[in-house]
């Protein structure tokens, strides 16, 4: 074998960049975020679907629009080599919904809420909270026409902020109106931009003609001057677009959700019309938008349905773990409520006899079991049940097999009753009865000490 095969077959392989492992430490963040979502969402008549995380070009292309920064330069696309099909790992979430929802017809009887989770993909420089591999969460109203569903949407997202104790996240709402609103404000702002050529950067310039709105949301100081005094779409807004935006913000001021609104909120793909929302935060540097959302009443036609009206956002999952991070409130990691330490064969099968009937009752067990080095001392698994955030260590060894009796040890402060020195022996046969006892105990007693955080959308 040449030196260099050698040496490749002996090299770490690595993730690719930007595609990351989500590790156990993590784990429970996540899980506590997806059920939060999930129970919410449910809450309100939403139900879930689940896209291929591959699909055509096409269906981005004619979704997104061609000029959009995602179609131009950031999705991740081949094609196979089996038959020629021109394909593309999903860079969002929307069109593949949309498309489901026209493939199946699923509209034909009554509108649909629907909601997905799952992996997306984009060929962007990674930098904190953006990924090439990313996640997110997202909900589409499919065939809803009024201001209700919009504010429905918005107040589902603050549902999620407080139940996750976030509170430093901020809404900015602005309407883009219809596409004729569009046209017209479109044609002025080309004709403002191009009288102030000199000012524009390399980016704006080649937005003036294809896409101008995005100058709008430029990061640039040097142009925040011009940009702030460019014609606003607001002013450009017909009867039905002004009605509509009212009744959003009518609704949300009933049910004390502030806002503001920002009249240089646009959104990066084509299909967005009316109302459009942004949350965002400042804990997580500039990259500040934790969801984004909107109407999108265009785009089923587009993908050649009939004329549907349809609202949604989506919201990154790891940002919201790094607000979660920075600002939630404090999360258990992945805790067992029974570690079973035992030495010695008999003790061995007895124990993994009383991990399944404790399984049984519900409660999470963790089982000690050999590892490369042996079974362990008691004191090193004693070591890794205090490692377990396991509220109890059951021991039984062979003294214990003699008397059918486990040593029933309570590893937390508040567990137990103190003058017993934290443990107590059980009879095998009354176990499951006597831990299910103390961990309903125990939780009660750590209830009373919790605290209900949130705003009151009630209105008075």
């Amino acid at each position: 074998m040449s030196e260099n095969k050698k040496s490749e077959k002996n090299e770490k392989i690595v993730s690719v960049k930007g595609m990351n492992d989500l590790l156990p430490a993590d784990a429970a963040l996540w899980e506590l975020l997806e059920n939060t979502v999930q129970s919410i969402l449910k809450s309100y008549g939403f139900q879930q679907i689940r896209t291929p995380i591959v699909e055509a070009t096409a269906l981005f292309a004619r979704g997104l629009g061609t000029v959009s920064d995602i179609v131009e330069k950031e999705m991740y696309s081949f094609v196979d080599a089996m038959n020629g099909d021109h394909l593309t790992l999903r860079p969002e979430g929307t069109a593949g919904v949309v498309r489901a929802v026209l493939e199946h017809n699923l509209t034909y009887d009554s509108p649909k809420r629907l909601w997905y989770i799952g992996p997306m993909f984009r060929h962007e420089k990674p930098q904190r909270g953006r990924y090439r591999q990313f996640h997110q969460i997202g909900a589409e109203a499919v065939g809803f026409s009024g201001p209700d569903i919009d504010a429905e949407l918005i107040m589902l997202c603050q549902r999620l902020w407080d139940d996750l104790g976030l509170d430093k996240i901020r809404l900015e709402l602005n309407s883009i109106g219809n596409a004729e609103e569009r046209q017209q404000h479109r044609a002025d702002l080309i004709a403002y931009f191009e009288s102030h050529k000199d000012v524009l950067d390399a980016d704006a310039q080649r937005r003036l003609y294809t896409n101008p709105l995005r100058i709008l949301d430029t990061k640039n100081p040097a142009m925040q001057e011009i940009v702030n005094a460019a014609p606003q779409l607001l002013s450009y807004l017909g009867e039905e677009s002004r009605a509509h935006f009212e009744g959003v913000q009518k609704i949300l001021r009933h049910n004390n959700i502030p806002f503001t609104i920002n009249p240089r909120l646009v959104r990066g793909m084509d299909y967005y019309n009316r109302t459009v929302f942004e949350w965002v935060s400042d804990q997580l540097g500039s990259q500040g938008t934790v969801c984004g959302g909107g109407r999108y009443d265009p785009l089923i036609e587009i993908f050649g349905g009939k004329p549907t009206p349809a609202c949604g956002f989506a919201m990154g999952v790891e940002r919201l773990i790094e607000l979660m991070k920075v600002s939630g409130e404090p999360y258990a990691p992945n805790q067992c409520d029974v570690y079973l330490v035992h030495q010695g064969e008999e003790a061995q099968l007895q124990s993994s006899v009383l991990a399944e009937r404790l399984r049984d009752a519900g409660l999470d067990v963790v089982l000690h079991c050999a590892t490369s080095n042996g079974s362990g001392s008691f004191k090193s698994q004693m070591k890794r049940a205090d490692a377990s955030g396991a509220a109890f260590a059951l021991i039984i060894g062979e003294d214990e097999i003699a008397q059918s009796k486990v040593v029933v040890k309570a590893m937390r402060a508040g567990r137990a009753d103190e003058s017993q020195n934290n443990q107590t022996s059980v009879p095998f046969d009354s176990l499951v009865e006597y831990v299910v006892d103390q961990i309903v105990a125990g939780d009660e007693h750590s209830h009373d000490h919790s605290h209900s955080h949130g705003h009151d959308h009630t209105h008075h």
